[in-house]
């Protein structure tokens, strides 16, 4: 099993249409660690996420679609080392 983290900002119509517990909802059932954030100016959802690179790979299909409502116009993504630094999946509120 290979390990990995993800570092990804997705841009559009994502905040005020559930993304952030979206996000979280996935992540977690996927067994992911990390965090999901609004960044300013409203059209802006952060995430970082550490597993399986499989697990990563199904997340990051679930962002360019995200809840119904949102518009994902572009996903943005980086991947390095596993760290190892998170417990769980949260929600951050900056």
């Amino acid at each position: 099993m290979s390990y990995a983290s993800l570092f990804a900002t997705v841009h559009g119509r994502v905040q005020g249409v559930y993304f952030r517990a979206f996000v979280q909802q996935h992540a977690s059932n996927l067994g992911l660690t990390g965090y999901v954030k609004n960044l300013l100016g409203g059209r802006v959802v952060e995430l970082q996420a550490e597993g399986e690179r499989e697990k990563l790979e199904d997340l990051v299909k679930l962002l360019y679609v995200g809840p119904q409502g949102a518009i994902v116009e572009r996903v943005e993504i980086e991947c390095s080392e596993y760290s190892g630094q998170f417990e769980g999946f949260e929600v951050r509120f900056h």
